[in-house]
């Protein structure tokens, strides 16, 4: 499935979108592109000011998020010390819909907050419609989209999220 750009439709923000099957169904493994997974990250990024978070049950590792901040050659930090990026967060498939993802994407907030950001950005990509869904869900708002950003991957466009982090108080107002 694919989200496409729709004058009506589910909104994101101030975008709509319909939800269309492809006519042939694919998985994307992100870790396949040449030199794009978490294997490379260390080798293409100075990676001390990233924040690297694990979701376990019991002792079994589940799922994780990581979160870059201040790190020169991020351009997707803007140049900016109180932003954040959702750099990956991934649940194994048989630990999906039970609450994990979202927790992890609390505990990023709260590791962002900590670290002086007041806001959080999120890239994903027309194709992930769960990914779209769950950012939405989190209170993201679609913030930009823009076609051509991958030149190996013509067709997908490049959806941007964009998130105000607000500190969390305990007490009762």
């Amino acid at each position: 499935r694919v989200f496409e750009p729709a004058e009506q439709g589910e909104q994101f923000g101030k975008y709509r979108f319909v939800e269309k099957r492809l006519e042939r169904s694919y998985v994307k493994d992100y870790d396949a592109i040449p030199q794009q997974g978490p294997a490379y990250w260390a080798g293409q990024f100075d990676l001390k000011n990233w924040i690297f978070l694990a979701a376990r049950n019991d002792s079994a590792l589940v799922g994780g998020a990581v979160i870059a901040l201040s790190t020169d050659g991020v351009d997707m930090l803007e140049g900016r010390d109180d932003l954040a990026v959702l750099w990956d967060i991934r649940i194994l498939p048989s630990s999906r819909a039970h609450g994990i993802g979202s927790a992890l994407f609390r505990a990023v907030e709260t590791a962002a907050l900590s670290r002086g950001c007041r806001e959080l950005k999120v890239e994903t990509q027309n194709i992930n419609v769960a990914a779209c869904r769950f950012y939405a869900k989190q209170g993201c708002t679609l913030h930009r989209i823009i076609s051509g950003a991958y030149p190996d991957f013509p067709a997908e466009l490049q959806m941007l999220w964009r998130k105000t982090l607000l500190a969390r108080n305990s007490a009762s107002v």
